[in-house]
């Protein structure tokens, strides 16, 4: 199916600005890309699809990173461990995807105040959350959420271009809930044939999840092929709650996401 002519993957982008190539600005690997610019929906794209992404604390200029080397993980090595697996089949939780978007972009930027106790600032400001929303309604920027009957109580969103997926935070208000945020993700990028999920920067979470670890000039030759290929369209699932122990059913994603949805 066409994309419409809105749509960011369809028309030409209209990014102001020429982001550098990372392997040219960045020799020695320290992830600083460039500073300035803005957060419009194409400037973002743009950088995405370069394998840029902005990373800076509210009052500070925009920063462009593209670290080396780079996280990323492989649905098929995505590590849920029994406990998950129990959790998932017995705690009785939905989840959805892209039904709550506002909420799970403000509680991650609670989740990263929280953390940040002594701090001044987070990431997700104002103007990140603003502009992430613009890309939510671009149909680029996608939500997942778990539901304890109308509690969000977890969460995560990220970008998907082509057959590539940016994870970008995440957050749980109950055990688990994040990490079954993100067992979602690895179904429906499994079943829709994303290689793997942009994780930007490593860390022993992570890690333990299954994510591994490439210098980054072996992932921008990845990313390349990956937004290459044909996408897949969510929407036959978007905007509705669903039990979220059926996921532990192969056949269930294929009712949702059958081999026609590639557009």
């Amino acid at each position: 199916m066409p994309l419409p002519n809105h749509h960011p993957l369809q028309r030409p982008l209209g990014c102001r600005y020429q982001f550098p190539d990372p392997m040219v600005a960045d020799p020695d690997g320290e992830g600083l890309i460039a500073l300035g610019g803005d957060l419009a929906a194409d400037t973002l794209v743009c950088a995405y699809r370069q394998g840029i992404f902005p990373w800076f604390n509210e009052g500070e200029p925009i920063a462009w990173w593209s670290p080396d080397p780079r996280c990323i993980i492989y649905p098929s090595d995505f590590c849920a461990s029994k406990t998950l697996k129990r959790r998932i089949k017995n705690a009785g939780w939905t989840f959805s995807l892209n039904l709550a978007f506002a909420e799970v972009i403000a509680a991650c930027a609670d989740t990263r105040t929280y953390a940040q106790a002594s701090a001044s600032a987070t990431w997700i400001s104002p103007a990140m959350i603003e502009a992430y929303t613009a890309l939510h309604a671009e149909q680029v920027a996608y939500s997942v959420e778990i539901w304890d009957n109308d509690e969000l109580i977890g969460g995560l969103y990220g970008l998907k271009l082509g057959q590539a997926f940016f994870g970008e935070s995440m957050f749980h208000r109950v055990t688990d809930a994040s990490k079954a945020a993100f067992f979602v993700l690895m179904q429906l990028c499994a079943h829709s044939q994303f290689a793997w999920v942009d994780c930007q920067l490593p860390n022993p979470h992570l890690l333990r999840l299954g994510a591994s670890i490439l210098p980054r000039v072996e992932f921008l030759d990845k990313l390349a092929q990956q937004l290459s290929l044909p996408s897949i369209d969510w929407s036959s699932i978007c905007g509705q709650k669903l039990p979220l122990n059926q996921l532990l059913n192969e056949d269930f994603m294929t009712y949702y996401l059958p081999p026609s949805a590639q557009i």
